[in-house]
């Protein structure tokens, strides 16, 4: 069975999308089998890694939705060394679909019993809302990954998601846990990056990644090449951090299993 880890924050623009393509990336890079699932209707995450989400034949919706298994909707990237499910604009389908449906919010989790056979790691790039889909995400994940922007108002809307978080373990999903809390945009000239950086540590403790995502150019540049940065250029900052993301991700895996 492998780990499930849904990358999740309903504010737009804290690097979720980013974090869920470069660390799938990462955890490939080191040999292991990973999924990257895509259950944003904006299909970035898909994008960012070469597909195209306006040429797919089928897409996580069709999954949700109980119209195709999931073996037949996932693309095979040999490049990058992963699997993908991937997204688009139907996606939209997937959230009213599924809110009228009984015991929608399972409806992921089911989707991934199989699939979880064959993968090391499951990385799901939620879309920026408390929404049916998020939701799904978390009733199926094993961890919560929250991205937070080292930037004002970084702990904005934050209580929102705990609470869902709470509400799903608490409802759905009693194993459910923080995977992590990683700090992401960090610029050290800053002196803001700095402050939110020392109150997320003060809030949130061992939750806390050592690891600090930095502002990169490459990391900004790679997606619209449709590779995530260690393809784009390996020595990049951005690139090493999530390198080294990856890394702290299996050494909580081991400290969990033993």
């Amino acid at each position: 069975m492998g780990r499930i880890i849904a990358v999740a924050n309903q504010k737009g623009g804290v690097g979720k999308t980013t974090t869920s393509i470069n660390l799938a990336a990462s955890l490939a890079a080191m040999k292991r089998k990973v999924l990257l699932v895509d259950i944003d209707s904006q299909g970035n995450a898909t994008m960012g890694v070469g597909v195209n989400k306006d040429d797919l034949e089928l897409t996580g919706c069709d999954v949700l939705l109980g119209e195709a298994d999931i073996a037949a909707a996932m693309e095979t990237l040999p490049e990058l060394k992963l699997a993908l499910l991937p997204a688009n604009a139907d996606m939209t389908a997937a959230e009213v679909g599924l809110r009228q449906r009984k015991n929608g919010e399972l409806a992921l989790r089911e989707s991934l019993v199989e699939a979880n056979q064959h993968f090391d790691y499951i990385v799901i790039d939620c879309p920026p809302a408390l929404s049916m889909l998020t939701v799904n995400a978390l009733a199926a994940a094993d961890g919560v990954l929250i991205p937070m922007q080292c930037e004002y108002y970084a702990l904005e809307g934050l209580s929102a998601l705990l609470d869902t978080i709470n509400k799903v373990k608490a409802v759905i999903n009693p194993a459910l846990e923080i995977e992590g809390i990683l700090r992401t945009m960090y610029d050290p000239r800053n002196r803001l990056s700095g402050e939110v950086s020392e109150q997320l540590s003060a809030h949130f403790g061992h939750q806390l990644y050592k690891t600090i995502i930095p502002r990169n150019v490459r990391l900004a540049e790679a997606p619209s090449h449709g590779l995530p940065a260690i393809k784009y250029e390996a020595t990049s900052p951005g690139a090493q951090a999530y390198l080294a993301l990856a890394s702290e991700v299996q050494r909580r895996d081991s400290r969990r299993a033993a």
